[in-house]
C-alpha cells in the first residue's frame, strides 16, 4: 500500500514523498524504490523522499487519508535522491 503526498520544500514549494507499507515478509529499501521510480516515471514525478509505515490512516471505506499523513508531521527521515 502506498500514498504520495506533497511536503514543503524551501526552493521548489513542494517535494514528492512516498508513504509506503510493505507486504508481510517483503523487503525494500528507500534507495531501491527511488531507483525503480526513476526508471519508470518522468523526472518530475518520482518521489525524492520515502518513508515506511506499519499502516496508513484510512477511513471506513479504506480510502487513504492523505491529509492525516501531511498533518501528522511525518518525519523527513526518508531518503533524498
Amino acid at each position: 500500500m502506498a500514498a504520495v503526498i506533497g511536503i514543503p520544500h524551501e526552493r521548489h514549494g513542494e517535494e514528492i514523498k512516498a508513504c509506503v507499507v510493505l507486504a508481510p515478509g517483503a523487503t525494500l529499501s528507500e534507495e531501491e524504490l527511488i531507483a525503480w521510480c526513476k526508471e519508470e516515471m518522468a523526472g518530475y514525478k518520482y518521489p525524492r523522499l520515502v518513508e515506511f509505515f506499519a499502516a496508513l490512516p484510512t477511513n471506513a471505506t479504506g480510502k487513504i487519508l492523505k491529509r492525516e499523513l501531511r498533518d501528522a508531521g511525518t518525519s523527513d527521515a526518508g531518503t533524498i535522491a
